[in-house]
């Protein structure tokens, strides 16, 4: 039996070269950011984090890694709502990971959809008794009282 090659991911990632593009640039506030060029791992992991927590710290690391360290403070400080960050938050993953993909307006319209599909309670069955069940309409058939 031959021994296992090691997969050298190193020598794979230095042949396909560096990233060829640069993160799309924003404005927010009065600032200029400048999106990562790619999505990072971090991010991936850091957004799979914040979708099964409610912890602040998560979300303020989900927002370092996009913006800067110093983002969320600035943005809190300046007054930024709910809803102004899931709108920046969808275009921001969306634009970083394919950029020019969606507009703000888009990402707009997606988070109000979101949140619209929060809000609403699956609609209810009708609620049927036993004899509502039944297609022949004869009633509870007789029992002989044995168990089976």
């Amino acid at each position: 039996m031959s021994p296992v090659q090691v997969a050298d991911f190193d020598a794979f990632f230095a042949e396909q070269g560096p990233a060829k593009r640069t993160g799309v640039p924003l404005r927010l506030f009065g600032r200029e950011y400048r999106l990562p060029a790619t999505v990072p791992a971090l991010f991936t992991v850091q957004l799979h984090r914040v979708q099964h927590s409610a912890r602040p710290e998560d979300i303020l690391a989900l927002l370092a890694t996009l913006f800067g360290p110093d983002a969320a403070d600035d943005f809190t400080a300046r007054g930024m709502d709910d809803d102004q960050l899931g709108v920046l938050l969808i275009w921001a993953t969306a634009n970083t990971a394919t950029p020019g993909c969606i507009t703000i307006g888009e990402a707009a319209k997606q988070y109000q959809q979101r949140e619209d599909a929060k809000g609403k309670a699956p609609s209810p069955r009708p609620i049927q008794n036993r004899s509502g069940r039944r297609s022949t309409g004869q009633g509870k058939r007789p029992s002989s009282g044995r168990r089976s």
